[in-house]
């Protein structure tokens, strides 16, 4: 399914569109590269965020600036991998994606699409490699990754077969791929099992506030599909919300809504426009706001949404700077 829509289509479904306040930019250290993913620490520090060289960076507000916290690669050097935005480089320099806070231990996990799922302590440093494989099949490219605060279970994305750093985003969309999974990882049992498979563009994951389900966002399929972890509905799954765009990374509220970043692509025009977007929708599959980032990230997609301590923080794999817009 493709989800190639005109914006006028688009913006007339929006049930609210509000304007954002002025943009601040949480500048990376030059020239380090897409923030793809957001995370903030038990005591609110933050944003963490993994960029393109291989590093997971830390914001502190006392510099203002980010500093390393984190890197996935056991092969990683500074001198090579530093500032490098080179996917062939990522076999050696890693690519931090997902990541979030286990809040029980505060330990951070982190997914990456050449060395699997990670963990590091509070301190930073090597990440721990804890799984390559689920069930027999190695990992094809994981890339969401979320976090039950009340048990530490782990839920992540394998976004599919034909998920590649190098690849573009039309060759992606076009492909139709539907090998993308939805995992779970145990801390306490050491397993991984897989949940839902035959997802067509696994890219982002949000567990509910009270832990009875876990949403996953389908890239090439344009929707969001919910699995239900408990209840009568238990193990199954359904489609919460069909969307008019590619989303990417979804990200529960502390109040339970949850929010999409989404790129639709506008026709409009000789060359198409990417439309960056952020739809915040309800468990109901109810789209509640939408808030539109294209005069700011200037027609680039973005990869995630997340609202923390009265700001709305933004991420993309093609900005240099977390986005920051606070009232």
């Amino acid at each position: 399914m493709l989800c190639i829509f005109l914006t006028i289509l688009y913006f007339h479904s929006l049930v609210l569109s509000n304007p954002l306040p002025s943009l601040d930019k949480l500048q990376l250290s030059p020239p380090a590269m897409g923030p793809e993913a957001l995370a903030f620490d038990l005591e609110g520090k933050g944003p963490y965020t993994g960029v393109a060289d291989g590093r997971v960076l830390k914001y502190q507000r006392s510099i203002p600036g980010f500093v390393e916290f984190a890197t996935t690669s056991p092969h990683r050097t500074k001198e090579q991998c530093d500032g490098t935005s080179d996917s062939n480089l990522g076999p050696i320099c890693g690519r931090p994606l997902g990541l979030g806070f286990n809040y029980l231990t505060r330990e951070l996990y982190i997914v990456d699409p050449y060395f699997g799922l990670l963990v590091v302590g509070t301190y930073g440093g090597l990440a721990i490699h804890v799984a390559t494989a689920a069930e027999g099949k190695p990992f094809a490219f994981l890339d969401g990754l979320d976090i039950d605060p009340l048990t530490g279970i782990v839920y992540f994305t394998d976004a599919g077969d034909i998920f590649r750093l190098s690849n573009n985003v039309t060759q992606i969309i076009l492909s139709g791929d539907t090998t993308g999974r939805l995992l779970k990882y145990d801390p306490k049992s050491r397993e991984v099992i897989v949940l839902l498979r035959g997802l067509s563009g696994a890219t982002g994951v949000a567990v509910s506030k009270d832990g009875t389900f876990v949403l996953v966002t389908e890239f090439i399929g344009c929707r969001v599909r919910r699995y239900w972890l408990k209840g009568p509905k238990a193990n199954s799954a359904e489609i919460l919300i069909n969307l008019r765009g590619n989303p990417d990374n979804i990200k529960r509220m502390a109040l339970g809504d949850f929010w999409v970043a989404v790129n639709i692509q506008n026709q409009q025009g000789p060359t198409p426009i990417t439309v960056a977007q952020g739809q915040r929708i309800n468990k109901f599959g109810m789209v509640l706001e939408t808030v539109t980032l294209a005069a700011e990230y200037n027609g680039t997609s973005i990869s995630e949404v997340q609202e923390y301590g009265g700001a709305l923080y933004i991420g993309s794999l093609f900005a240099n700077f977390v986005g920051e817009y606070r009232d």
